[in-house]
């Protein structure tokens, strides 16, 4: 399937994710840990179906040092053990985050009173504004079809300058 609209080419589109893309940038220079935000923007991306966001966070993962073993379990981190209590709080806030339509209570407070435990107040800031935005990012690349597979690690950075 091709995509069905290049959000890349159209001005308008274009002026749009250039902000966008600056959110995201405020996003990665908060103290969140690096490692953190690009485990949670792949996890919300592999419950969206998002291959566009998925192939970027992978390849933003791994070359910021990412290991393979981490990379590929993130889809099972409660099966796993290489995942801190930290980013298990982050991870379980990203999928709740994502699947606000499956629970009618949203984000449980079991997972809230974790996120809190294990990060201050301008970390949680920064989780809550990251679970949104790569909620959104996830719905922007769904609908036009954004495939991935052409991404390359940095064009995050460079779509904002």
């Amino acid at each position: 399937m091709d995509a069905r609209f290049n959000l890349f080419d159209n001005e308008f589109a274009a002026r749009f994710t250039k902000r966008f893309a600056g959110a995201g940038l405020v996003l990665s220079q908060s103290s969140l840990p690096k490692a953190t935000q690009e485990l949670v923007s792949l996890r919300a991306s592999q419950i969206n179906g998002c291959g566009w966001c998925i192939d970027a966070h992978t390849k933003e993962a791994a070359a910021a040092g990412e290991t393979a073993v981490r990379l590929h379990l993130v889809a099972a981190w409660r099966e796993s053990t290489v995942f801190t209590e930290a980013e298990q709080a982050a991870l379980a806030l990203a999928e709740e985050g994502t699947r606000l339509a499956d629970a009618h209570q949203g984000v449980s407070d079991e997972t809230w009173a974790q996120v809190r435990k294990h990060y201050d107040d301008d970390q949680v800031a920064a989780l809550v504004c990251l679970v949104a935005l790569i909620n959104a990012a996830n719905r922007l690349a769904v609908i036009v079809h954004q495939r991935g597979g052409s991404y390359e690690a940095g064009m995050f950075a460079a779509a904002v300058h």
